[in-house]
């Protein structure tokens, strides 16, 4: 029986395209904002890669300096140089907004009883400042960083803090992860999990494969209730 939705954070609660995408439509952005697309996208790979990269040598560093190094590549990669812009950029990674299902579908997953927390490689400072931008403060029980183990997802280590964190057995949990190799590494782990695919990616081929695929959040709450 699921007791607890686990969420990721970033891609799946909370837009990370929306800085570039913001930026972008603001005055004096006209000579990069085609590059937007790019410079959003380039970031998140290269935020994610330096988290694998960082585990895998044992170099950890919070969320936020992987996040500052991930947009300095992909600023030099778009040709770009201007240091109000990387200032501007990071300011608004700090206010993302929530994907426009998201408040009504933890509404209606709190109206049938369920426990929700969050389970991030992001610092608890981050995690803290995302939750109140996004209007979502008091919803969750937990915010669980990965600082609290010094190592980014998928160590096995990041998994284990919601059973201790929420005195779960992982088949309690109901996870959930727009990141194919997070919901991967969660099977793996042992909670139930969904992958949020909302870009139709193929399926990755890891060592987990998620039992249930959505293409957004909408229908969460419908799903849980069919477990």
């Amino acid at each position: 029986m699921i007791k607890a939705c686990v969420f990721d954070a970033y891609g799946t609660l909370f837009d990370v395209g929306a800085a570039a995408r913001i930026a972008a439509g603001e005055p004096g952005a006209e000579g990069w904002a085609g590059k937007w697309p790019q410079i959003a996208a380039d970031w998140r790979r290269k935020q994610l890669e330096y988290t694998w990269l960082r585990a895998v040598a044992g170099a950890h560093a919070d969320f936020w300096r992987v996040t500052q190094d991930g947009l300095d590549w992909a600023l030099e990669n778009a040709g770009l140089s201007d240091t109000g812009l990387r200032s501007r950029l990071l300011q608004l990674y700090w206010d993302l907004a929530a994907f426009p299902e998201v408040p009504a579908m933890l509404v209606a997953l709190a109206a049938q009883g369920q426990r929700l927390a969050i389970l991030s490689n992001g610092s608890p400072g981050m995690l803290d400042g995302a939750v109140r931008s996004a209007g979502l403060g008091g919803v969750f029980e937990g915010l669980f960083s990965v600082e609290s183990v010094g190592v980014f997802k998928p160590d096995r280590r990041v998994y284990e803090l919601v059973g201790a964190g929420l005195k779960l057995a992982p088949q309690e949990v109901l996870f959930v992860s727009s990141n194919g190799w997070d919901a991967c590494a969660g099977a793996a782990y042992g909670f139930a999990t969904v992958w949020v695919n909302r870009d139709g990616a193929p399926r990755d081929r890891l060592f987990g494969s998620p039992q249930h695929v959505l293409s957004d959040l909408a229908a969460l709450p419908g799903l849980v209730e069919s477990l």
